[in-house]
């Protein structure tokens, strides 16, 4: 019998997207890609500056194009996605290790070529990006997340500065940028050597006493650490300064948001303020409220969230999370969910994938506090932590609160600690249960401790 000879027929994937093209974004240039039967040289060159985007997004337009992908490269995709949005030019910002080309020669033109392609045939996926306010809010944010890093670092400049003359006020006290470390460096850097004097600054809720805080104002007061100390108290509060005008422009951009809840509905809960310590109540009351209008439903009655990681969770996520087809999807997006590789029905490597996410950093912080809760969730933070140590812990706990959050968001229902408060005494029961056997099983019986 004739042996039959294989098809040398090429098999082409359907076009799913035939308006689609291919941008590939650098500091300096971008080549984009079109379908070739939409211009004579379908694939073009434009220079960064905002008149060459605006020559791009013309030429997309009379190439009849819908819809584009890019990688998201740095910042530099930036103002093109914003331009092209305007134009109604529908952009999916993908994943740069989703598009990786295949093996072989690699240059700007080959990567839109395959990018075009990819997006062609429908294998293209758009990464996760909120509307334009919750973007506004949230390059805000990450502002303000700079300006507390660089206030930091002049606080350890000043804690350089003392430790230098051998002034151990810092070590006293808890905060030297507090009302007692302030005033004491303030009648410093005004020329007061005296200890004695210098120690009567102290605010009566400093729990070192007055002997101690003047034995650790001995010091060497050299002229060139004094200096250092000026600049780097000066510049602390300038940097304060621009933090208190940057969450002024926070609270004024919250405001255009749409009201999901009415916050005079608002039940009262001291125990949600009680969990942010870094802010005065009345601020952290005001901030709960403007979340709870905004995203319908009040985030910090779930253990460990505070006032602030509604907050980030605001600016990050904004109230919308219809993108997100389930709770699994949202954790997977955050890499708080295993990552199973499997080839030949072995799994090769089981984990969490590094991910770089502020809200999987947000909860997992938030599952870290519950470590002394009196909660369920405390409860089952401890058993892991018991079980798989703290890392993976606080792992597994930052994924419940991710379903938490996505569930009270998605359908607008208020935190119920009763159904953990029931998955966590059915675990006890089984515990118990097996205890029972083992001890039946090696001639004991169990008596309960009241008995």
């Amino acid at each position: 019998m004739p042996r039959k000879q294989a098809s040398k027929k090429k098999v082409a994937l359907p076009v799913l997207n035939p308006d689609a093209a291919g941008v590939d974004i650098g500091a300096t240039e971008i080549y984009v890609a079109v379908p070739a039967d939409r211009d004579p040289d379908p694939v073009q060159m434009f220079l960064t500056f905002t008149v060459d985007l605006n020559k791009l997004a013309d030429w997309l337009q009379q190439c009849r194009i819908r819809t584009v992908a890019m990688e998201s490269t740095g910042v530099y995709w930036i103002p093109l996605m914003q331009i092209l949005e305007d134009r109604g030019v529908e952009v999916f910002l993908v994943n740069a290790k989703h598009v990786k080309n295949v093996p072989g020669r690699r240059t700007d033109v080959s990567d839109c070529q395959w990018l075009q392609y990819l997006h062609s045939v429908g294998l293209l996926r758009a990464s996760f990006r909120p509307t334009q306010n919750v973007c506004a809010i949230r390059s805000l944010l990450r502002h303000r997340d700079s300006l507390v890093e660089m206030a930091t670092c002049h606080v350890h400049h000043m804690q350089k500065a003392l430790d230098q003359m051998n002034l151990q006020i810092h070590h006293v006290i808890a905060d030297i940028t507090g009302t007692t470390g302030s005033a004491i460096i303030d009648e410093i850097l005004s020329g007061e050597r005296d200890p004695e004097k210098l120690a009567k600054l102290r605010d009566p809720r400093i729990r070192a006493s007055h002997e101690t805080i003047a034995k650790s104002l001995v010091g060497d007061y050299r002229p060139e650490h004094l200096f250092t100390l000026r600049q780097s108290i000066d510049l602390y509060r300038e940097y304060q300064k621009k933090i208190v005008a940057c969450e002024a422009e926070m609270q004024r951009l919250m405001k255009s948001f749409e009201s999901k809840a009415d916050p005079s509905s608002l039940p009262v809960a001291k125990d949600s303020i009680k969990k942010c310590k870094v802010m005065a109540p009345a601020k952290a009351l005001a901030l709960r409220e403007e979340g709870y209008r905004i995203l319908g439903v009040d985030l910090t009655t779930i253990p460990g969230i505070s006032v602030l990681h509604v907050q980030t969770i605001v600016a990050e996520l904004g109230s919308d999370l219809s993108k997100f087809r389930s709770a699994s999807a949202f954790s997977s997006w955050m890499g708080l969910c295993p990552d199973n590789d499997i080839s030949g029905g072995k799994v090769l490597w089981s984990g969490t994938r590094k991910v770089k996410n502020r809200i999987a950093l947000t909860l997992r912080m938030a599952a870290q506090s519950l470590q002394q809760s009196q909660s369920a969730l405390g409860d089952f933070y401890r058993r892991m932590r018991a079980k798989l140590g703290a890392p993976k812990a606080i792992t597994a706990t930052a994924h419940k609160l991710a379903r938490i959050v996505y569930h009270l968001l998605i359908t607008r229902e208020a935190y119920d600690d009763s159904v953990f408060a029931k998955a966590e005494e059915r675990y006890r029961k089984r515990s118990e249960n097996r205890l029972k056997a083992q001890a039946h099983a090696l001639g004991f019986a169990l008596v309960p401790a009241d008995q």
